[in-house]
């Protein structure tokens, strides 16, 4: 007989529920978020395991990889379906959350969920970083022109060179503004070192990519845009259709049909929000400057004519994510001219 069981992973202790083909438990325990406690206390139940379910997260990607390396059968679950199946218990618990995973899993009402590598989680955590260090530096700066205005002095329009002697310009005079001004110039400095670093290195991991390189042959698509669609698909093969890449992303409308009812409604902003943020940046670019993009910036400009500038952008950054994937599964860069009219 097989059995199913459910990990509900929190951050020291997790807890473990496992069923048998009819439902009933047969085991449960409190373990340590530790995948060495997992697969010691799995290898001595002695029972035909089926599955093993954790809901996708952070700690759960790493837990999921050293299980599966250990020979376990566990599965990644998607975290908006886990929700449905838990939220019909009326007791919300750890040992309840373990409970319904296990008879998720049983039942087979789950969609798996693709663990990233090694490398796509590294590529994905500079990113992260170059983000968080760029939106403290803006934060700074805001700060900065935030705080002077209130003393009737503005710092206006400034190149990111000329900010720091514009700011230094001002409070000149001022004991108190200056000490205020020097500890956040010199925060403002080190973030700005730092982010070069990380942009740096970034770079480096763009140049020596293949598949990168490639990506960036597509109009408005740099080495940050490149890699942030790299690592959040890190495997093409797991998409059947290219266009499925669209809705994986949230760039595909919502749909509610119901009876006479049928509305076609915003973007669904599903999936990773990062990844949206760039292709749709890309899509701007493409659609506002002056730069060469071949048959999808004429499609997105006669677009923009019938349904608007924005809804065009949405609608050229979902085409860019299906094109990316195509080049990336065919192995080619991007052709400036119409495929189907030199077909």
């Amino acid at each position: 007989m097989e059995h199913y069981a459910g990990i509900d992973v929190s951050l020291k202790l997790s807890s473990v529920c496992v069923r048998d083909e009819r439902g009933t438990i047969v085991r449960e325990a409190k373990i340590a978020s530790e995948p060495e406690a997992l697969v010691a206390w799995f290898s001595a139940c002695g029972l035909k395991l089926g599955l093993i379910g954790l809901e996708a997260g952070p700690l759960s990607a790493w837990l999921y990889r050293e299980m599966h390396a250990a020979g376990l059968p566990v599965q990644l679950i998607e975290t908006r379906h886990a929700h449905v199946g838990l939220k019909l218990m009326p007791v919300k618990t750890d040992r309840n959350d373990a409970r319904g995973v296990a008879e998720i899993m049983r039942l087979g009402w789950f969609r798996p969920v693709h663990c990233k590598s090694l490398v796509a989680q590294e590529r994905r955590a500079l990113l992260a970083a170059r983000v968080v260090v760029k939106t403290k530096l803006h934060d700074i700066a805001m700060h900065l022109r935030g705080q002077l205005r209130t003393f009737g002095l503005k710092v206006g329009r400034t190149t990111p060179a000329r900010f720091v002697t514009r700011v230094r310009e001002l409070v000149a005079g001022n004991p108190t503004l200056s000490l205020i001004a020097e500890a956040l110039l010199t925060v403002h400095a080190e973030l700005r070192r730092q982010l070069a670093a990380l942009h740096k290195q970034l770079l480096a991991i763009a140049r020596e990519d293949p598949v990168v390189r490639r990506l960036m042959t597509a109009p408005a698509v740099g080495a940050i845009v490149a890699l942030t669609y790299a690592a959040a698909v890190d495997d093409p093969t797991r998409f059947r259709a290219s266009k499925q890449v669209g809705a994986y992303f949230g760039l595909t409308p919502r749909k509610y049909q119901s009876g006479e009812t049928d509305v076609d409604g915003r973007i669904s902003k599903l999936g990773d929000a990062s990844v949206r943020a760039v292709l749709y940046e890309a899509a701007h670019v493409m659609l506002t400057l002056p730069t060469k993009g071949g048959w999808l910036k004429s499609w997105g400009a006669k677009l923009a004519k019938r349904v608007g500038l924005r809804r065009a952008k949405v609608a050229v950054a979902r085409k860019l994510a299906v094109v990316l994937h195509r080049m990336w599964r065919d192995g080619t860069d991007f052709a400036f001219a119409n495929p189907r009219a030199a077909a």
